[in-house]
């Protein structure tokens, strides 16, 4: 794939991580700032995860219908001013709002970013195309912590937002300029109206369906411990809000090594042959998290063992269930990808919820999530290995 294409879906893609992980530092001054406390900030977390699959369901058919581009663009139109109405709020509720609208627009970029590989890939090298898209979004994660934290020391938390207002204007920029349009010529467009009833041939698809929810509660662990993080890192165990994104950012890497190790695998074998089996990793880490989590360490560093394998479990995970659901969907590629997006962050959205109403002042509530997201994963992996039927060639 060229370069300069995966670069702009890399930073689209990057809209979410950013958009996520930027403001994390800042959740204990945000609820000083409202008169509120960090459970109730996590709704802006939430409310984020709720646009994400909500939108993404609005985008598919669009971009299915009109093309790639201009839906597109008013996705990140829409982001561009939802994230200055963040930078602007005046209450919790006005930020809650924001962010819910802020995640409409920011999910066009990764709705049609799978749907862009898709287009222009085959199964085997949508995979390499998903873990080489990791590697240019991984930055986001290690970053964003840091500089958020940064940003809030220097210049108070607005000033993150103010920052993601910049960064996707600079995107638009990229998209109007140099991104073309790829769906294939004279491939048949499908109409608005059959749009729900796409949607629900997808969701009769068991090969589809088992892929995207295996991706989508693995993913929802990674939110649980996005959402649980502030609280434990900044609050439990002390660690100051500028150097939390240290901590983040080398977590992440090992999201993105991982992802890197997994183009190099999907050499020998598809990618439905790894994700069956490092999702059993996922579960590992995942347990050994909570046995550690029960017996309350006085520092962090033992659970930080444990969480770094846990995510970087995910960088295998994520680009080969993603590859698996996308494979087959031809002229539906961007129904098939909002599909996938919005069962994935559904359940994301649930699982920050539930770290929030399980809080109780220790890491328990954002272990016991992660572990029953890696529970479900594998049985999920699992079942839909065993009903593989017609299979395209090179996912197994």
């Amino acid at each position: 794939m060229n370069l300069r294409i995966l670069l702009i879906l890399g930073a689209l893609s990057a809209f979410g991580p950013l958009a996520i992980d930027f403001y994390l530092p800042s959740f204990p001054t945000l609820a000083h700032a409202f008169g509120t406390d960090v459970e109730h900030v996590q709704l802006t977390l939430a409310a984020y995860f709720s646009g994400l699959a909500i939108g993404q369901l609005v985008y598919g058919p669009l971009t299915d219908r009109f093309g790639r581009r201009l839906p597109l663009l008013v996705g990140v139109v829409l982001f561009t001013l939802a994230s200055a109405a963040c930078a602007l709020s005046s209450s919790l509720e006005w930020l809650i709002a924001s962010r819910f609208v802020q995640a409409l627009g920011g999910c066009a970029g990764m709705v049609i970013s799978r749907a862009v590989i898709r287009d222009l890939c085959d199964p085997l090298a949508s995979a390499k195309a998903f873990s080489q898209l990791m590697l240019v979004m991984g930055v986001a994660p290690i970053l964003a912590p840091f500089g958020g934290g940064v940003l809030l020391n220097l210049f108070g938390w607005p000033s993150i937002f103010w920052c993601l207002t910049g960064f996707s204007v600079l995107c638009l920029l990229g998209v109007a300029l140099w991104l073309p349009e790829t769906i294939p010529a004279g491939l048949e467009r499908p109409r608005l109206r059959g749009a729900f009833g796409q949607y629900w041939r997808l969701l009769g698809d068991g090969q589809f369906l088992g892929h995207a929810l295996t991706g989508g509660v693995a993913m929802a662990g990674m939110f649980a411990y996005i959402a649980g993080s502030p609280f434990v890192f900044i609050e439990l165990y002390g660690v100051p809000p500028e150097h939390y994104g240290w901590l983040f950012g080398g977590n992440a890497a090992g999201f993105i090594l991982t992802a890197q190790i997994n183009a190099r695998l999907l050499r020998h074998h598809g990618p439905g042959y790894w994700l069956v089996r490092i999702v059993w990793l996922y579960l590992l880490f995942a347990l050994i998290l909570l046995a550690v989590t029960a017996f309350k360490p006085a520092q962090l560093w033992p659970l930080m063992l444990p969480l770094f394998c846990f995510i970087a479990s995910l960088g295998c995970i994520i680009p080969n269930a993603s590859a698996c659901a996308m494979a087959g969907q031809g002229s539906h590629a961007g129904s098939a990808s909002a599909l996938l997006g919005c069962l994935q962050f559904s359940v994301a959205a649930g699982a920050a919820s539930l770290v929030g109403v399980l809080h109780d002042g220790t890491a328990m509530p954002m272990a016991m999530v992660i572990s029953l997201c890696g529970v479900v994963a594998m049985v999920l992996a699992l079942v839909t290995s065993r009903s593989a039927k017609n299979v395209p060639f090179g996912v197994l």
